[in-house]
């Protein structure tokens, strides 16, 4: 599946506490306090807490002002990718919003079932975070499209026995750890070049104005198979899941930063953000950096 390493978070690291240092670091290296956010999303499958929401205690955590909007997102290894468009959305609709932090979180490997030949090798821990402002003109979001398919929504559960039963004695651990059918993984290749190849035709693009392609790094075979299936130059499509692992919902991001940290994302080029979440659920959203 790509690997040659991953990050696992040290002893008493969490979602949460990953998620801080993430946002520290971006409020850090965009020059924005944490009094100017107007909104805070916080994306995980894995949240340390169901409530008070993570994004409200990230919110304590930065001393964020009264007026702030904190909320939890939830769309599983989809996650940050929807939050943003979300949000996004949501910024273009309220214009008391400026800025908004999105970060998103998995603490994944700790929920393994050690026995799993898929998710215990695969499965990394990080987090990421972006600032996201509002502005009359210029670049940022410019057009999303979702594909769900629910037939399969039983292939991935967590916990593998329902949150009702995680106190029933008799549950083993593996009963509450990730439970994970096998299937065939290549099922969404053919809607993501669908939907890639839709924005790009109702926003009047070519495969040659896209600068690079951030998408999950689950898979490398499924971004090889992306990138057949569209005619596109690999060289466009950035992957650090050899490095980092599978990181869920902040893995796209985290690709991004790597495009931005080699200069292939500039100031101004189209970017295509993809990922699949458990069931399944496609976000594809375009956004000009």
């Amino acid at each position: 599946m790509g690997r040659e390493q991953r990050y696992i978070a040290a002893e008493g690291e969490n979602a949460l506490t990953m998620g801080y240092q993430a946002a520290r670091k971006v409020l850090s290296d965009a020059g924005i306090a944490s009094e100017d956010l107007d909104m805070i999303v916080f994306s995980s499958q894995t949240p340390e807490y169901t409530y008070p929401t993570n994004a409200l205690l990230l919110h304590h955590m930065l001393r964020g002002k009264s007026r702030t909007i904190t909320l939890d997102s939830n769309a599983n290894c989809a996650g940050m990718v929807a939050a943003v468009e979300q949000a996004s959305r949501y910024m273009q609709s309220n214009p008391h919003v400026r800025y908004a932090l999105v970060v998103g979180s998995d603490l994944s490997s700790v929920n393994c079932n050690p026995e799993d030949e898929i998710t215990l090798p695969n499965f990394g821990d990080a987090a990421a975070a972006v600032i996201l402002e509002r502005r009359a003109e210029g670049p940022g979001f410019i057009d999303s499209l979702y594909y769900t398919d629910s037939d399969d929504c039983e292939n991935i559960m967590f916990p593998a026995c329902g949150l009702s039963n995680i106190y029933n004695p008799e549950m083993t651990p593996e009963q509450i750890r990730i439970s994970w059918k096998p299937f065939d993984g290549t099922c969404v290749v053919e809607p993501a070049a669908a939907d890639i190849e839709e924005v790009m035709r109702r926003n009047g693009l070519t495969l040659d104005d896209i600068a690079a392609f951030c998408l999950s790094q689950f898979s490398l075979k499924n971004i090889e198979l992306i990138c057949e299936k569209l005619g596109a130059d690999m060289d466009k499509f950035i992957y650090v899941g050899d490095e980092f692992g599978y990181t869920g919902t902040s893995s796209p991001f985290i690709a991004l930063q790597r495009g931005i940290e080699h200069g292939s994302i500039k100031r101004g080029d189209y970017i295509f953000f993809w990922s699949v979440g458990a069931g399944w659920q496609l976000p594809t959203v375009l956004f000009q950096y």
